[in-house]
């Protein structure tokens, strides 16, 4: 049988190479801010304009050295170039279904919604601060969550003074919306 029609490795690790992606909720926009739409879209851009022509040239460099199937190179190329590909098509379907909305033009700014970084502090008296953004841009870190996190879904709409309960493994707590603040806005 000619080779180009049978797999060259045996990628049964294939699947391995999937990294977890953030699960959209069945029937939800893909709400996202104007820094996250960007930086998706520099990455897409960068992965089709950059580093998958690079890739394609060591893979075709590879392939013209002869024997494919002890070639690291080739071996390694043809997967990294699957990893490529799997993350353009991820990006490409997360930037058509996006909805960027810009918090900087949000009028209610004591009301807490998308974009909004709040502080509020627990029953303990810890004091916390997290900015609510979409899920593609997680950043525990740096204090931003998910705006369908339980802790995003239990601040979103309150007020400040509003005392909200987040629903935890350990049960209702109750947590004091200490201050809203959004992007541009003082």
């Amino acid at each position: 049988m000619n080779k180009a029609f049978v797999k060259e490795s045996s990628d049964a690790d294939d699947d391995d190479l999937d990294i977890a992606q953030p699960e959209m909720p069945a029937g939800t926009k893909n709400y996202i801010t104007p820094a996250g739409h960007k930086r998706l879209r520099d990455e897409l851009l960068h992965l089709i304009d950059e580093e998958r022509p690079e890739v394609v040239k060591l893979v075709s460099w590879a392939a013209s050295n002869g024997d494919r199937s002890e070639n690291g190179d080739y071996i390694y190329g043809k997967r990294r170039l699957r990893e490529i590909d799997r993350r353009i098509r991820f990006l490409t379907k997360r930037l058509d279904i996006a909805e960027v909305v810009d918090a900087s033009k949000q009028e209610n700014i004591d009301q807490v919604f998308f974009g909004a970084t709040v502080e509020y502090a627990t029953e303990d008296g810890e004091v916390h601060t997290v900015t609510i953004v979409g899920v593609d841009e997680v950043d525990l870190d740096r204090g931003h969550v998910s705006w369908i996190s339980p802790v995003a879904r239990a601040l979103l709409k309150a007020r400040i003074g509003d005392t909200v309960t987040l629903h935890t493994p350990a049960g209702p707590e109750p947590i004091d919306v200490l201050d809203v603040r959004y992007p541009g806005r003082g």
